[in-house]
């Protein structure tokens, strides 16, 4: 197992390293027409974007003081997005610098095309050739090259800043409200249109802090809901840095439950699960509670195995009233196979972000039954939220951030 870890980090880098060789080469190098201060700060500038963006990853994990997590945060987490944007618009440019240089090729042949001479009569004025007004001498190859190199290089290096700018922009204005019908067969008509606001995956941290959280919670109470759901992922960090950033949770004015995500066992879980008991909310580890016209259930999430308190399907589920519709918090929609193993109608889940950076959602479907959105699987439904916040850069691509509002609606109204 060492080695195979060893051989597979080793592989990592060796293509960490090319591809921003390969960034290098075609933005700085490309672009000049010799070594000097360009191409070194081209250099620094990559290699310290990286060194930044391990320093936030490994500060956030290692729980590194605060500040300094809050330091690194910014800019190390944004070069991660840059440089995922900028490796795909340079290229995105391999495609478009032959056609460029073809062309300006083309306009050159054009250009210097002499005409033959014609005889002229004695004593008259000979007429400008075209050659005459054709403007600036054409490009030679080389200046072609460079000329096409800083195009392209300009472009890419445009539209990276753009879309991460933009992406940044939709993380930091808050969560959009989407609204959800699901029917339920077993819901009783006086429970039909049952409002439930589920959030996910917030990440409270270095860069969202109390004023995110407090977006978040404005947001669900204008949808008033009948209950709140927060499927996980709510912080990456101790109570001790985030307790302050998390007190807004307690102004929900809805009923409001919670169950633990993966990130909380990266953040000392048991903490948070007093924490949030504190602001009101109403943890569910594995445990269910018996509302008027359903049952809702939680189980810890599956990162839990590893200090022993994984999900446990039977304690929250096993001695139910089957008749009655059961809807389950469950973070990761891989618990699925085990909702409808145990009768579940709805289970409510995040843990995706929906891929949170594109092409990212491919990666996220290969791992998880479903990406994004609502889908069926035997008797049970499935709903997974794309999540209110975002991991890492806080940025989102193709994939914009909410909060969803559940309407039940019983198949017998």
């Amino acid at each position: 197992m060492v080695v195979v870890f060893g051989v597979l980090a080793l592989l990592a880098l060796g293509v960490l390293v090319t591809g921003n060789w390969y960034l290098w080469r075609r933005l700085f190098r490309d672009t000049t027409r010799g070594p000097g201060l360009a191409r070194r700060a081209g250099a620094v500038g990559i290699a310290g974007g990286w060194v930044l963006a391990v320093g936030a990853v490994v500060g956030e994990r290692a729980g590194a003081p605060f500040w300094l997590q809050q330091v690194l945060a910014w800019p190390g987490f944004l070069w991660l997005a840059l440089s995922i944007y900028l490796l795909l618009a340079v290229v995105a440019g391999e495609v478009v610098r032959p056609l460029l240089r073809r062309l300006l090729e083309r306009r050159a042949r054009a250009t210097t095309a002499v005409p033959q001479p014609q005889p002229v009569p004695a004593g008259s004025v000979p007429p400008k050739t075209p050659a005459a007004d054709a403007g600036p001498a054409p490009l030679a190859e080389p200046s072609r090259r460079l000329f096409v190199s800083r195009v392209v290089a300009g472009a890419a290096t445009a539209a990276a800043v753009g879309t991460v700018g933009y992406g940044t922009y939709g993380v930091l204005r808050g969560p959009s409200v989407k609204r959800v019908t699901v029917p339920l067969a077993k819901l009783p008509r006086a429970a039909h249109g049952y409002r439930i606001a589920v959030v996910s995956d917030i990440h409270l941290g270095p860069i969202l802090g109390r004023g995110f959280a407090q977006k978040v919670v404005d947001t669900i109470n204008s949808t008033q809901p009948d209950i709140v759901a927060v499927v996980g992922d709510l912080v990456d960090g101790s109570v001790k840095n985030l307790g302050p950033a998390a007190a807004p949770l307690s102004q929900f004015k809805a009923p409001s439950y919670f169950v633990t995500g993966n990130h909380e066992y990266f953040s000392g879980a048991a903490q948070w699960v007093e924490e949030v008991r504190r602001l009101g909310l109403h943890p569910l580890e594995n445990a269910r509670t018996e509302l008027p016209w359903f049952d809702l259930a939680g189980v810890n999430d599956i990162a839990g195995e590893s200090e022993g308190q994984g999900p446990d399907f039977t304690k929250a589920l096993g001695d139910r009233d089957t008749a009655r519709a059961c809807v389950l918090l469950a973070h990761q929609p891989v618990q699925i196979h085990d909702a409808v193993r145990h009768g579940v109608d709805l289970q409510l889940s995040g843990h995706t972000h929906g891929g949170q950076l594109w092409p990212g959602n491919f990666i996220a479907a290969a791992a998880n039954p479903t990406v994004a959105g609502l889908e069926r699987y035997g008797d049970t439904q499935l709903y997974v939220s794309r999540g209110a916040g975002a991991w890492g850069p806080p940025t989102r691509v193709g994939a914009p951030s909410d909060i969803t509002v559940i309407e039940l609606a019983s198949t017998h109204a």
